[in-house]
């Protein structure tokens, strides 16, 4: 687990002044998120546990039923309960939807910086999420503990990133550079050069202010730059990235991007039938 009070600086993280006290000032999960997230961590908790705090929070079991009657997950018939609903989505999932949920309440979501409206952020997010779930509950339902949070999740440091620029007044030029770009590599370079970080090393960041389990901080970090993530957090990584590929705020299910994905993909010996087939079904 992630140690309270995490000096950034120490584990490794590149450190912005500004962006720290941004997130630093961020308000802690609130309880709902907290017991969600005990129960999810521990082994011996059951789903009738997650279903009675789930229902205890009103907004949290709109989204889970909505989510569940959508047809991003293709559940074959209506889901109306939540205890059907969290069955189906399993632990993970759940606690993806209980950490999003904190995001809305916790972050001012202004992300004009990036061209994108709130509505077209979450919608990113979601298919995100969506595709993850979809494929890897069929390659490796195991891994779904670290890799449905951290797809929920692995865009929100654009959150911080826009409400700087927004302060500044820098938020207009930094979407000009933004239009000139093509690809997630080339906008990773732009943070880069802006904050001497990325949007997932402030995603890790936020995950590790909430102490969160270090392998989710770091499959997040870990997602732009494969070649230095430890052998044991690749994995979480390479998918994570996968998934960025084929779904961001460039393009969306893109032929160009789906090759870039499909490359990766055969780059990491993975088989890419089920993510092709997942793809398509979202397509639909």
């Amino acid at each position: 687990m992630a140690i309270i009070g995490i000096d950034f600086a120490k584990e490794g993280f590149i450190v912005d002044g500004e962006i720290i006290e941004k997130i630093k000032s961020l308000p802690p999960l609130d309880e709902t998120v907290l017991k969600i997230q005990k129960i999810c961590t521990n082994k011996d908790s059951t789903l009738t546990e997650l279903v009675s705090v789930v229902k205890s929070d009103p907004m949290l079991t709109a989204n889970i039923l909505k989510s569940a009657n959508s047809p991003l997950y293709g559940f074959s018939r209506e889901i109306k309960s939540v205890s059907h609903a969290v069955s189906l989505f399993g632990m993970a999932t759940v606690r993806g939807f209980a950490l999003s949920s904190a995001v809305k309440k916790n972050m001012t979501t202004d992300l004009s910086p990036y061209g994108l409206s709130e509505g077209s952020f979450l919608e990113i997010s979601s298919l995100q999420s969506a595709l993850m779930f979809n494929w890897y509950s069929k390659v490796d339902r195991e891994l779904l503990d670290i890799l449905v949070p951290a797809s929920f999740m692995m865009e929100v440091g654009k959150v911080i990133i826009s409400h700087i620029l927004v302060e500044r007044g820098e938020g207009a030029a930094f979407y000009d550079k933004i239009k000139k770009l093509e690809t997630i590599e080339e906008l990773s370079m732009l943070e880069m050069d802006t904050f001497k970080i990325t949007n997932e090393e402030i995603a890790a960041k936020i995950f590790a202010q909430w102490n969160l389990e270090t392998e989710l901080v770091e499959a997040i970090r870990y997602s732009t730059n494969l070649e230095d993530a430890p052998e044991h957090i690749k994995p979480f990584s390479t998918a994570l990235k996968i998934v960025k590929k084929a779904i961001n705020s460039f393009s969306i299910f893109e032929e160009k991007s789906i090759e870039k994905a499909v490359s990766l993909l055969e780059e990491n010996d993975l088989k890419s039938n089920f993510f092709l087939n997942e793809i398509e079904k979202l397509r639909q």
